[in-house]
């Protein structure tokens, strides 16, 4: 079993270590926000709750730490596909790790825990189902695991939306290695679920971080649903031979779609869970080796999902709540590039997963919590509300999981760029509509009240003589889905209420009344389908995305298609998903700076050492065919930056409070090192924060005058936007963390 090579052996003191360490194997100059704070708890071995967006960046923030440390992580995640994926991506990094499951052969087996032994790999990846055996936690306890890295932490927590029962058992971690640290990672979690993980895995003094929720590179719209297929298409078609996933509501409609799609020349597949174990896995591999760009799937196919480079989500029928959305979306543009997340909405989704949820509650084996029900229904209910064209989609989300949105206008949803046209006469519409609810009696549901303002000949409307109404037939001249949508928009705007649970009826509010008085204005807006099948060369930008423009800036084309293609041959000759040879991100950067030797590529984003040694090569060689008979410049130094980051300001918060008065009084980094008794790294940390928001006039307290110029100086040669650069330009004399602190307060000061 080959477990790659051996990392060096560092120092994790060191305060420009960590960083060395990342660029040498994942060969990032930067960090996302969050990153740096959850590796300095990981070294410093503080129990830790990591909530950050798909794509965000969790898995970096326990694998380097576990190389810096030069000691075995153990890390627990859920399904076998999602370890083998991290394990091949780790080694293609340069970093030993390995899996040890079900998958595996007893030889393999043996073979895999000799290693941990003996110290030849950094990360362990395990099932919560091995770490309940006693032989596996006999082999932790030899090892002397210090670490623990929970992945998909929601799972343990019932309020969560996955909730897997096995994942309680790992409440033991603390009380089985006491000395250990446990530290637990994922991308969905509410604040009541956020505090249900550190309960259950009884996390001591834990540093809490919760990320921005935004996924600004996402662009999300709501579609009413008519014409299921043709509007598939669209969606597929508006991303010619781009990666995309098709999420359906039931398996039947899976195994209806797939067929349907592949007659129209589309290389789909179908994954739900009726399918046996080899055939999703089969489905599974095909997908991430990209040999098939489409997948039409139940929920089944979810976590294990790493491919980097989907550019699209379709969800036929709305989820059953937010955070089952906000995961399933978050699969795609998890490289940072533009993508598109569209849902096709019909109210009568809502009744299929009520009806869904009492019939599992009726095949349970044994007793079901009382409030399952409830919390389901809410969860439905939050969902159907974010389907309702009120409110910008991106503030939706952000603001759901309890965080402020700031932008007037997200450019990046159907409302936000203005797919929605306001409903002509919507105040009268809705006066309609109210009064209709006051002649029912407010006794009736969103269907029988369309019914009657359509003028419908139904027993149910003769046989209560609603159809005498004053209101009856008075919206004859919109469709049925036309007026339910009217009636959710109503209530989305709490101008109307529905109340109750298995039989919803509508009720009148003091607002229903101000509109019918005309005190208070409604609005209505219709969505119309997007514009059918765009030209396959049409750019990024015209398909809504935000960040498409920035991120294609200077990229050409068609050199970025060739080394596409080179990245699927030498990832078809290892064995491995084309992702973890680069990402698009990458091959973008390398098709937009276009860099002439190997040297020049070391400071391409996402290239580390090992896949420089690996991959480096063949890359510049396509490089130098495609400029020399395209006559493209090289070595483009003021090329467009990478993808945009979340660059979202952080507030100070813990640790960073009490080292932020410290400093303020003039203490040295020694001084709040001792106060805090934390590690230098993480003392810096807190100082930049420091400097980001105090925005001292000198930090000479800290960093001397002479090292300040000096670094002051490269930064204005090379640019401030990566680290790297300007620690090759010093000659690597100057330490990472002095070189941040510097630019820090450059950045912080060049704003006033």
């Amino acid at each position: 079993m080959n477990h790659g090579p051996t990392p060096p052996v560092v120092d994790a003191e060191k305060p420009d270590q960590l960083f060395a360490v990342i660029r040498r194997h994942w060969g990032f100059d930067a960090l996302r926000p969050l990153q740096e704070q959850a590796m300095r708890a990981v070294l410093d071995g503080r129990d830790s709750l990591l909530v950050l967006p798909t794509g965000g960046g969790k898995s970096l923030c326990y694998q380097a730490p576990a190389v810096l440390r030069n000691e075995i992580t153990v890390v627990i995640s859920p399904l076998i596909s999602l370890m083998k994926d991290q394990v091949d991506g780790l080694r293609a990094c340069g970093v030993p790790a390995i899996q040890l499951n079900s998958s595996l052969s007893p030889e393999e087996l043996r073979e895999g825990e000799q290693a941990a032994l003996e110290g030849a790999v950094r990360l362990v990846f395990a099932s919560p189902e091995r770490m309940a055996t006693a032989s596996f936690r006999a082999l932790l306890t030899r090892i002397g695991v210090r670490t623990f890295a929970i992945d998909e932490a929601h799972c343990i927590s019932h309020w969560g939306h996955d909730f897997r029962p096995e994942y309680r058992q790992l409440r033991e971690l603390k009380r089985r290695f006491p000395q250990a640290s446990v530290h637990a990672f994922t991308a969905t979690a509410t604040e009541p679920v956020r505090a249900d993980i550190a309960e259950q895995l009884g996390l001591r003094d834990a540093e809490i971080l919760v990320g921005n929720f935004d996924r600004p590179n996402l662009t999300y719209r709501v579609v009413p649903r008519n014409e299921q297929y043709d509007q598939t298409l669209d969606v597929i078609r508006r991303h010619p031979g781009e990666a995309g996933i098709i999420y359906c509501l039931r398996r039947r409609d899976v195994d209806q779609l797939t067929p349907l799609l592949k007659s129209n020349g589309i290389k789909a597949i179908a994954y739900h869970a009726g399918m046996s174990a080899n055939e999703r896995k089969a489905a599974h591999d095909v997908f991430t080796a990209e040999q098939c760009d489409v997948v039409v799937a139940t929920v089944a196919f979810g976590m294990g999902i790493d491919r980097s480079n989907v550019r699209y989500v379709l969800h036929t029928g709305m989820p059953k709540s937010i955070e089952h959305y906000q995961q399933e979306t978050g699969r795609a543009g998890r490289d940072g590039l533009e993508a598109e997340c569209v849902l096709l909405y019909s109210g009568g989704d809502v009744v299929t997963w009520k009806k869904l949820m009492q019939k599992s509650v009726g095949e349970a084996d044994g007793p079901v919590d009382p409030q399952y029900l409830e919390s389901a229904y809410r969860h439905i209910a939050d969902m159907e509300a974010y389907c309702r064209p009120v409110k910008c989609r991106h503030r939706s989300l952000v603001e759901y999981f309890g965080q402020q949105y700031e932008a007037e206008n997200c450019g990046a949803c159907d409302l936000c760029l203005g797919d929605a046209e306001p409903v002509p006469d919507a105040q009268t519409i809705a006066k309609k509509i109210l009064s209709c609810v006051y002649r029912v009696q407010e006794s009736f549901g969103a269907a029988h009240v369309a019914g009657v303002l359509r003028g419908a000949n139904t027993a149910a409307i003769r046989g209560r003589e609603h159809d005498k109404l004053t209101t009856y037939g008075l919206l004859a001249q919109h469709t049925l889905a036309e007026v339910r949508d009217f009636i959710q928009q109503l209530i989305g705007q709490e101008l109307l209420l529905q109340v109750g649970d298995e039989y919803p009826v509508l009720k009148l509010n003091a607002a229903s009344w101000d509109v019918m008085k005309d005190r208070r204005t409604a609005r209505l807006l219709a969505i119309p389908v997007p514009e059918r099948s765009p030209k396959a060369d049409a750019s990024p930008k015209s398909r809504g995305s935000r960040g498409a423009e920035v991120s294609w800036e200077g990229v050409d084309r068609e050199l970025f298609e060739a080394l596409r293609s080179l990245r699927l041959e030498m990832a078809s000759q290892r064995g491995v998903p084309p992702y973890l040879v680069f990402s698009d991100a990458t091959l973008r950067e390398l098709a937009r700076v276009r860099p002439s030797a190997l040297e020049k590529m070391r400071f391409i984003y996402g290239v580390g050492e090992a896949k420089l040694r690996d991959f480096g090569q063949a890359m510049l060689d396509t490089l130098d065919a495609q400029c020399d008979s395209r006559n493209l410049s090289r070595d483009n130094a003021n090329a467009a930056p990478p993808p945009p980051r979340d660059e979202t300001p952080r507030k100070l918060s813990g640790g960073a409070i009490v080292a932020a008065e410290l400093f303020r009084k003039g203490a040295s980094i020694d001084e709040v090192m001792q106060n805090l008794k934390r590690a230098r790294s993480t003392t810096c940390e807190y100082l930049s924060d420091y400097i980001r928001v105090a925005q001292p006039a000198s930090i000479a307290r800290w960093v001397p005058d002479e090292v300040y110029h000096q670094v002051a100086a490269a930064a204005d040669r090379v640019g401030a936007s990566a680290l790297k650069p300007i620690f090759v330009e010093l000659n690597e004399a100057v330490p990472y963390d002095v070189i941040r602190l510097v630019v820090t307060h450059l950045v912080a000061t060049e704003k006033n």
